[in-house]
């Protein structure tokens, strides 16, 4: 029964969304030529042309959909996720679909109309898959549409999996009890959730209570029962989806990949790959140049005074470590004499540093030194947001002292990120610095970088730890 109502919801969800393709691109032909919004020079093209091309592009996309798995069961997952893929998959169709009208010899498609259908396609599809997973979702809270679980494992693991399946009722999935491994056979209970019986009596308990899914989330002292689970599963049609007790050794953006039908599971990675890459460097050129252009009277006027009030060259070159560990050279605009290291060697500045100059002392307090590391971004050495760069000569000490602290070179080094904007910059808590920065890793979106853009125009560049 839930297989044919996990079909039902498929079809319907499949057929609202060739509904929706349909009307987007009738809905763009007449908003480009029909609405009076956008000026029409050429005269109007036949709507039959267009309804036409109604049938190529049902075809591509479902095709594209099916393949991105935008059918896929999801009783967990968030909406943006969903928006993405969905952006990707009409990305992707409205390429191929250009590519076809080139047959189209005897009839010239008008631009505008492809790219109106794109931004309306997503925006629409996007709502309705978001309207869609929103009412199934209240469904599930009133008790409709769920589907019923059972534990195989009663270490840490089972407990993470039960007190977050009791946080998202939304997914729509009650647990009907927990199978113990052994080692803990006298525990009668786990997180508020019953203790049923042993791994071996799981499928007289399954036959009997209707289960459609079996969570085995064995402790990593239990790991040798996983055979032992599965031959107690035997050849029940439940869907068997594995909980691994990896947490302890898991750092940065663990997660799951296939090769040629293998499940590699991934203990540390970087969030920036494909798409992820592709946006955030996007946002940091487009950005950059803006600032670029709006800041160069500020710079020029700014280079103009430090030459005048002291010599020595405007800009500063600083080695610095950035992804991978690869060094680069920072700059930014002198706020300390030329030969400030000459008898101290490397030292971080500190209040009422006698090597600056008494302009520098201004630049430093409000930020403006670090003005020319937008060309940083601009030619790719650095991002507008990320974890700060610092010297390759204090990074071989700070490793040695705090753990995982190269992972925050998983990603490009910043002008600002999340533990500048939370107070933790200069001479700070190194620890709580560090912290940030892998939470900031873990958590990247492009919205998390223009929150953190905004934060840092919002709170302003001025800081009493910036010296």
């Amino acid at each position: 029964m839930l297989k044919k109502h996990s079909q039902l919801f498929e079809s319907l969800l499949f057929t609202t969304d060739l509904l929706i393709i349909a009307f987007s691109w009738i809905f763009s032909y007449f908003v480009r030529f029909h609405s009076g919004l956008i000026p029409v020079e050429k005269g109007i093209p036949s709507l039959l042309v267009y309804l036409l091309m109604l049938g190529p592009i049902v075809v591509i996309w479902a095709f594209a959909f099916k393949g991105f798995g935008l059918y896929r069961p999801k009783r967990v997952g968030s909406h943006l996720a969903e928006v993405f893929e969905i952006a990707k998959a009409c990305v992707v169709s409205v390429l191929i679909l250009i590519s076809l009208t080139f047959f189209f010899r005897s009839f010239e498609f008008s631009r505008l109309v492809f790219a109106l259908f794109t931004v309306v396609n997503i925006v629409f599809l996007s709502l309705g898959r978001i309207g869609f997973r929103e009412v199934l979702r209240f469904l599930r809270k009133k008790g409709y549409n769920l589907r019923y679980a059972v534990i195989a494992g009663t270490g840490e693991p089972a407990r993470a999996l039960i007190e977050r399946l009791e946080r998202h009722p939304e997914v729509g999935i009650k647990l009907r009890g927990v199978f113990s491994a052994g080692s803990s056979a006298h525990v009668s209970e786990i997180s508020g959730v019953g203790v049923v019986g042993a791994i071996d009596e799981m499928r007289p308990f399954i036959e009997k209570n209707r289960v459609d899914i079996v969570f085995i989330a064995l402790s990593w002292e239990e790991h040798s029962k996983m055979a032992e689970v599965l031959r107690a599963i035997g050849d029940e049609t439940v869907e068997i989806k594995l909980i691994p007790d990896i947490y302890e050794f898991t750092t940065l953006c663990g997660g799951v990949e296939e090769f040629d039908g293998m499940p590699i599971l991934n203990l540390q990675n970087s969030p920036l790959y494909g798409w992820n890459l592709l946006l955030k460097r996007a946002a940091d050129v487009i950005i950059s140049t803006i600032a670029i252009a709006m800041l160069a009277p500020v710079m020029l006027f700014v280079a103009i005074i430090i030459k005048l009030a002291s010599p020595g060259p405007v800009l500063y070159r600083q080695v610095r470590m950035g992804i991978g560990g690869d060094t680069f050279e920072i700059l930014k605009f002198r706020s300390m004499r030329v030969d400030a290291e000459k008898d101290t060697g490397a030292i971080w500045a500190k209040q009422d540093d006698s090597r600056r100059t008494r302009l520098g002392t201004f630049l430093r307090k409000t930020s403006i030194d670090e003005l020319p590391q937008l060309f940083n971004v601009l030619k790719g050495d650095m991002s507008l947001v990320g974890p700060r760069p610092e010297r390759p000569v204090f990074i071989q000490e700070f490793r040695k002292n705090i753990p995982k602290y190269m992972l925050r070179h998983t990603m490009k080094a910043g002008i600002t990120g999340w533990a500048q904007v939370n107070g933790w910059r200069g001479n700070t808590d190194l620890k709580k610095r560090i912290e940030h920065d892998i939470y900031y890793i873990e958590n990247w979106s492009l919205m998390f970088d223009l929150k953190i853009l905004w934060l840092t125009i919002w709170k302003g560049f001025i800081n009493r730890n910036a010296y």
